[in-house]
């Protein structure tokens, strides 16, 4: 498909922005701050600039890809997407191959993504804005992890978070490593008296659908592998309680722990489970549209006790097709006696927008 080029003349579509200047000039990209937004049609239209050739505005999540359009004979390349109201985005620019953090925002995910919201998005206090040349802080604590029952070697993280406590196990830790600094927003929230100290675990994984899925050999490797290399770690922890934090799969997979290693799991705190899974429904056309609930609910509704444990639910408010198995197993695992708390976040499914309930969300399951 060939580029749109707008031609010059009259206004540009960029003054409604607050950009007067040239489209183009060096005094218009010296004033550019983006995403920019206007209120529009009870949401908001959102300006996303690149400046140099032809290439695609890519979203993690809410979104098809967006085409950049060209102005006039310029290296001035734009897309203008209409946004809902309060809603929380990760997002790049693809060009010629490649992906890219968007230079015009501070604001940002890893090297090659930037985070944009609208301006009725809720605040997430004591997550920083990193840019893509920013290094998020390491802990010092590193565990070369070769299971004999998952298979292979991973390096997982360990972080006194306040000088540590109980447990906290992050799913898909190298996202919170390395795409959104976990590591410094936990500090920041034991220091501002909204968390407990903690000793956060970071768990990377090697096979999301394979170890996430709903089967007892991961938990089987924590319980009886990775937790005993933590303790002989030098950490100060409180091992008797762990909370298990897991976002999509790994949401999933947190209630799973929780129904079948009871005396292993003291608290969940789930952001967008995919709890429309079933055996073989990641190979479907639409995943979503099996039995509502997936195999979780089936199990529920087969008599699981859950008394003690305390579950924190969140889900995208604009996650439509994921609400019907959220809800459905929000209410079942209350059923079957936990302590539940729910919460809808301003977002789509995308990491970006689980980090606020992930700070709450953690607190709360420790009680």
């Amino acid at each position: 498909m060939r580029p749109v080029t707008e031609r010059a003349g009259g206004e540009s579509p960029f003054t409604a922005f607050g950009l007067a200047e040239r489209p183009g000039s060096d005094a218009f990209w010296a004033a550019v701050r983006a995403p920019a937004t206007v209120a529009a049609d009870g949401g908001w239209r959102a300006l996303f600039l690149w400046r140099g050739s032809e290439g695609v505005l890519d979203f993690e999540s809410w979104s098809p890809p967006v085409p950049l359009r060209r102005w006039a004979d310029t290296d001035c390349w734009y897309a203008e997407v209409r946004m809902p109201s309060r809603l929380r985005v990760t997002y790049r620019f693809l060009v010629e191959g490649a992906a890219h953090a968007d230079p015009f925002n501070p604001v940002g995910a890893g090297a090659d993504r930037s985070i944009a919201a609208t301006p009725d998005a809720p605040a997430q206090p004591h997550w920083p804005a990193l840019g893509p040349d920013d290094v998020p802080p390491l802990p010092r604590t590193r565990i070369r992890w070769s299971s004999d029952r998952l298979g292979g070697r991973r390096t997982v993280r360990v972080h006194p978070a306040g000088g540590g406590g109980p447990l906290v196990l992050l799913l898909d830790g190298d996202d919170w490593l390395y795409l959104h600094p976990a590591v410094t927003a936990f500090d920041a929230a034991v220091a501002a008296g909204e968390l407990p100290p903690v000793t956060l675990v970071f768990l990377p994984a090697k096979d999301r659908e394979a170890e996430f899925g709903c089967r007892p050999e991961l938990w089987e490797a924590v319980r009886d592998e990775l937790l005993p290399l933590v303790a002989d770690a030098g950490v100060a922890a409180v091992p008797e309680r762990l909370v298990v934090a897991g976002q999509s799969l790994g949401g999933l997979s947190a209630l799973y722990a929780a129904l079948e290693f009871p005396g292993l799991v003291s608290g969940i705190a789930c952001q967008s489970g995919s709890f429309w899974w079933s055996p073989g429904a990641g190979g479907l056309p639409d995943p979503l549209a099996g039995p509502v609930g997936g195999v979780l609910a089936e199990r529920l509704r087969a008599g699981a006790g859950l008394s003690g444990l305390r579950c924190a639910f969140d889900v995208g408010e604009h996650e439509t097709a994921m609400l019907p198995h959220c809800e459905v197993v929000e209410a079942l695992t209350e059923r079957a006696g936990a302590t539940v708390r729910v919460s809808r976040s301003a977002s789509d499914h995308d990491r970006a927008g689980w980090r606020h309930a992930l700070l709450r969300d953690v607190a709360w399951a420790l009680g």
